[in-house]
């Protein structure tokens, strides 16, 4: 009796796996045709209505570590791996974050990583990407997408600015907060030099929009600190590459030319004459000064003369000149 019970049991158990594997075959067709933001919304829907569900969505979306590791750059000499992560750690829980720095060296290169242990945590950092750290405006953005990313955008030449002429008792925080009056900053600091920490008497700006740029390069107002400051648009990666794209002037090379043979009704070249032609590196070897003679001298026939042994009648025939010997008549003679 329990057999059959147990046999009975198996049987149920195998008629609803079969039912639960076509069903779930139905639903991925049905599923198939749906575009993305239709799914993202029916698992919005889904997740909303079973925390079960959400759970699982966000373990699935925090698997990978590549949407939760992110890379900070613009940061002080002096910022350490401890500082790093106390100021990202508001936005959530910190599995790992570290400067880097310079093995031989041991000093900070300037940029660092932090990756969170949920990828939420990763989206609301990235909310609020500038980071004021040790006196300067840190920047941070997805690690996998480095600085190729959508968040260089390409108009990154004309929000970016360059004040030359700052005095060493101008930090970074009196440069952002002068330059904050003309727009919001996404990137800003004082350049120091990296061995004495000391101001380099320059710094940079990048405003999150061309208007706000624009307005602080207009500005006639350029003292900071007590000194006249310089403001242009700073020099980017991609300008420097289309100039060195930009063709060279051309330049005029004198090429030695052999002298050719007169031929009547042409003009003939002389010596040498001056081709304009583009320099192109890697410099080519020098022409040589001067090619020898190309004329050639071809020996004149010596002149043959012959003794009269008798007298010939000529028979009124015209003289021909004799092939090869010059100046000698041949007649034709009767004997």
């Amino acid at each position: 009796m329990e057999d059959s019970k147990k046999r009975k049991l198996e049987e149920e158990d195998g008629s609803g796996g079969a039912f639960a594997f076509e069903f779930s075959k139905q639903l991925r067709f049905l599923l198939d045709p749906l575009r993305k933001d239709q799914l993202v919304d029916l698992l919005v829907k889904l997740g909303n209505q079973y925390p079960s569900v959400a759970e699982e969505i966000k373990g699935l979306a925090s698997e990978d570590p590549v949407h939760r590791k992110l890379f900070v750059r613009g940061l002080s000499w002096e910022t350490t791996s401890e500082t790093l992560c106390a100021v990202f750690s508001v936005h959530g829980e910190i599995e790992e974050g570290a400067v880097i720095v310079d093995k031989a060296t041991g000093k900070s290169r300037g940029y660092g990583f932090i990756t969170y242990k949920h990828m939420e945590s990763t989206q609301k950092a990235l909310q609020e990407p500038s980071k004021l750290i040790d006196g300067r405006l840190a920047v941070c953005n997805l690690a996998c997408e480095g600085l190729s990313s959508t968040s260089v955008t390409s108009d990154l030449a004309l929000r970016k600015i360059y004040i030359g002429g700052l005095s060493p008792d101008i930090s970074s925080e009196n440069l952002l907060s002068f330059f904050g009056r003309y727009g919001e900053i996404e990137e800003g600091s004082v350049a120091y030099d990296k061995e004495t920490n000391k101001s380099r008497g320059f710094g940079f700006v990048t405003y999150r929009t061309v208007e706000a740029a624009k307005k602080a390069i207009d500005d006639p107002n350029k003292t900071l600190g007590g000194r006249n400051i310089t403001v242009k648009l700073a020099d980017s990666p991609k300008s420097k590459i289309i100039q060195s794209q930009v063709p060279a002037a051309m330049v005029p090379i004198t090429i030695p030319v052999p002298v050719g043979y007169a031929q009547t009704g042409k003009t003939q070249i002389g010596s040498s004459a001056t081709v304009g032609y583009a320099s192109y590196p890697p410099a080519m070897a020098a022409y040589p000064a001067a090619y020898p003679n190309a004329q050639i001298q071809y020996p004149t026939a010596p002149q043959v003369s012959y003794p009269q042994t008798g007298k010939r009648e000529s028979v009124g025939l015209p003289a021909v000149a004799s092939p090869g010997i010059t100046g000698f008549p041949y007649y034709v003679t009767k004997p």
